[in-house]
This record gives structure tokens, sequence and C-alpha cells, in this order.
């Protein structure tokens, strides 16, 4: 079953001005932040939250909002989309492993 949170990025966001001047986008590091800051629940005794895999499909641009949905696997993992609100558009999916991962 899907969790879902939702982020609006504020339009004069510090990180967007200077990440493509004249084209300012919210930076993908930012984002995968938010996956992980919505996530962290899931992680036992505070254990390491590790994105296995993330891809970016569309930018995210100052004062859009981003509804961030994720989903425990079978296997343990977790997946997890960020859509544009309100066209639904993919910005970004990936995969996070939870607890004591080793490397």
């Amino acid at each position: 079953m899907w969790q879902s949170s939702e982020v609006r990025f504020a339009s004069d966001h510090p990180t967007a001005a200077g990440h493509f001047p004249s084209n300012p986008i919210i930076p993908g590091a930012l984002l995968l932040d938010e996956v992980v800051q919505a996530v962290a629940g899931l992680a036992a005794d505070n254990g390491e939250i590790v994105i296995r895999a993330a891809k970016f499909f569309k930018p995210v641009r100052p004062g859009e909002t981003v509804v961030v949905r994720w989903q425990r696997r079978t296997d343990g993992e977790v997946i997890f989309e960020c859509r544009l609100v309100p066209d639904d558009y993919l910005a970004a999916s990936g995969t996070i492993a939870l607890g004591h991962v080793q490397q």
C-alpha cells in the first residue's frame, strides 16, 4: 500500500537560483533528501537508509509541489516516486534499502 507526503518548494528556494542560472531547478539531492525524510520512520532502530537507485525524469522547478510516494516491497526494500502536482508527472523514482546495510 502506497504512503505519501507532499512537499512544496518555495519559488525563491535558495538552492534553485544557482543550480542553472536563468533556468532554475530544484537539485536532485534536495529531492532525494525529502524522500529520505519521508521514509525515515520505516528504518528499524535508526538504521541506515541507503538509496540503491534513483532516476530523474522531469525537473522540479521552484514553486512546484511534489508528492513523495513510497511502498515497502516484500524483500524489505522501499520503492519511491516523486510526482509533480497537479499534472501527476513522474519527476523521479527509485529504490531504498533500510536497516543496517552491509556494503
